[in-house]
């Protein structure tokens, strides 16, 4: 019997490299507003978190107040980018050929977002209808916390430690292992930095691939050892 009832997909820089357009629209606007960051240091500190907690945080952090409209500023110029520009991460379909566990993507990324990125790229057959938006359970309700690994485990029905999370971010492995689920680090987008595959063993991750095509194996390997949890 196969060790996980349900693989977890994250979309950004898992599926598709955007967390490295996100990180170019970010880190200018962020700039712009006097808050000098890098497009390496936006991808190392932030990826995986909405753009309203990342506003929040530099808030906090520099003290200085950031309008309300580079919130709207920054949906639309990144989803202009983004509908431009994203591309499919290398391997995803090879891998999703040779997985045969029942699979789900769970996103900070809104419905209509997720909806075009993964029709540019082809992969919306892979894993519709179960593609599952954080931000669709409540604003207060997106990665680092459970919710919606624990959601996207109700629908299927199955033990939240039967399942398998392939992850991106230090915050969305945080929230992964919060929900009981067991995690595969990947490093394979281009927004990845020196330190990434160590920042993701850290959080929780039980291995690191910076190759999709190395997934199904892992995954295999994973399923026979259960003392993870």
């Amino acid at each position: 019997m196969s060790g996980f009832d349900l693989i977890i997909f994250d979309c950004d820089g898992v599926l598709v490299d955007s967390e490295i357009i996100a990180a170019q629209v970010e880190s200018r606007l962020l700039t712009e507003a006097g808050y000098p960051i890098g497009i390496e240091e936006m991808g190392e500190r932030f990826a995986g978190m909405t753009w309203k907690n990342i506003l929040l945080a530099v808030e906090k952090e520099a003290n200085i107040p950031l309008s309300a409209s580079l919130l709207d500023k920054s949906e639309k110029l990144l989803d202009a980018r983004l509908a431009r520009d994203v591309k499919i991460i290398d391997g995803v379909k090879f891998a999703l050929a040779r997985l045969t566990t029942q699979r789900c993507i769970c996103s900070n990324s809104g419905s209509q977002r997720l909806d075009m990125m993964l029709e540019k790229v082809g992969l919306k057959p892979y894993f519709a209808p179960h593609i599952y938006s954080a931000k669709e359970l409540g604003p207060d309700r997106v990665k680092p916390k459970p919710d919606i690994f624990l959601h996207a485990a109700e629908q299927f029905k199955v033990s939240p430690g039967r399942v398998l999370v392939i992850e991106d971010s230090v915050h969305g492995i945080h929230g992964a292992r919060a929900a009981g689920m067991r995690v595969v680090g990947f490093t394979g987008a281009s927004h990845t930095y020196p330190s990434h595959a160590d920042r993701l063993t850290d959080a929780g991750a039980e291995t690191v691939i910076s190759r999709m095509v190395d997934l199904p194996a892992v995954v295999a390997a994973l399923g026979e050892w259960t003392g993870a949890l």
